[in-house]
């Protein structure tokens, strides 16, 4: 369940404050063979599950950027703004992949807000930090620091 805020100056209150979780998402191999058709990138590690067998992770493995374009699936289930007239993905910060994710793995987004300001021109940034967690493993499989900028409704 996502954490609310009614307002995105109600943003600059919460920062250092968890968000909470995204839903778990299996990451099966048609999405992963999806995502190499639309990147073309069919690196065998990826695509190959007979080849990927007797490779260095035991099984297929979801591309990292395939991982790092979830965090915009998760991140509505984490965070919920209101009172806006729209939202925008400004960019990200310190991106880190320090686990693969093997087909069949469950993954999901954990966000924190880290900082929180009023731009130049008048919209909240946020950077939030989204961790994709792989159910069972202790490392996870993604860390970035999300910029959004939040646009407050005009009444």
């Amino acid at each position: 369940m996502a954490t609310v805020f009614d307002t995105p100056v109600a943003l600059l209150d919460a920062v250092g404050k968890p968000l909470g979780s995204s839903d778990w998402l299996e990451i099966d191999q048609a999405r992963i063979d999806l995502f190499a058709d639309a990147t073309g990138d069919h690196q065998w590690i990826h695509v190959d599950p007979e080849r990927a067998k007797d490779g260095p992770f035991g099984s297929t493995i979801a591309h990292g950027y395939l991982t790092l374009s979830l965090v915009n699936l998760f991140l509505p289930q984490i965070v919920e703004v209101h009172g806006i007239a729209m939202g925008v993905n400004y960019g990200s910060d310190k991106l880190r992949f320090p686990a693969p994710v093997p087909v069949g793995s469950r993954v999901r987004g954990v966000g924190e807000l880290r900082q929180a300001a009023t731009a130049k021109d008048g919209s909240i940034q946020a950077t939030i930090r989204v961790t994709v967690e792989i159910e069972g493993s202790e490392r996870p499989a993604c860390v970035v620091d999300t910029i959004s900028r939040y646009y407050p409704a005009v009444s």
